[in-house]
């Protein structure tokens, strides 16, 4: 909803008021400013719109987290790279439905931009050789499902993994 720097801000000038209410003998109304100040710094690192389209991914409901995603006009200045990277993350997997050069080109951008957890680069590496092995390039297909194999620690993904090197094996 806000832009970060006005995040940034909001949370400064919040904690400003606290301190001025804690020399006032206001210890009650200060702790609920830092509080309030809190949620903004939270914000600023975990954009609200994303973790709302993240909600409606995992409802399976591709069309709701299409309309949220779209609420953010400029991602380049709205978010932080980290967030660009899901943002990017997530339409690429609304467009592994419709159009797989589309969503070749948002996972790579996902992961130049970086993406937190290593399942989710896991994720994005077996999709793109998913669609690397749609598209005949038996190569690359390899090394990314390798990559995403490395990357998988807690064994999420293995069927998966799996599956695609059978397919691969096929070609």
């Amino acid at each position: 909803m806000f832009n970060k720097n006005i995040k940034i801000i909001l949370a400064a000038a919040l904690v400003g008021t606290a301190g001025y209410q804690f020399v006032q003998g206001e210890i009650g109304n200060g702790i609920m400013l830092i509080l309030l100040a809190l949620i903004f710094v939270f914000l600023y690192f975990r954009n609200e719109i994303i973790l709302m389209a993240f909600l409606k991914m995992r409802k399976q409901d591709l069309d709701g987290t299409e309309k949220w995603l779209a609420k953010i006009k400029n991602p380049e200045a709205a978010l932080t790279t980290k967030q660009q990277g899901y943002y990017n993350y997530l339409h690429g997997i609304i467009y592994s439905q419709k159009n797989l050069t589309q969503a070749e080109k948002y996972f790579r951008k996902a992961l130049k931009l970086g993406l937190n957890m290593d399942y989710d680069v896991a994720m994005a590496k077996l999709s793109l050789a998913g669609i690397a092995m749609q598209k005949r390039r038996k190569r690359e297909a390899t090394t990314l499902l390798s990559e995403a194999k490395k990357l998988d620690k807690n064994n999420m993904l293995t069927e998966q993994i799996k599956m695609m090197q059978q397919q691969l094996k096929k070609i």
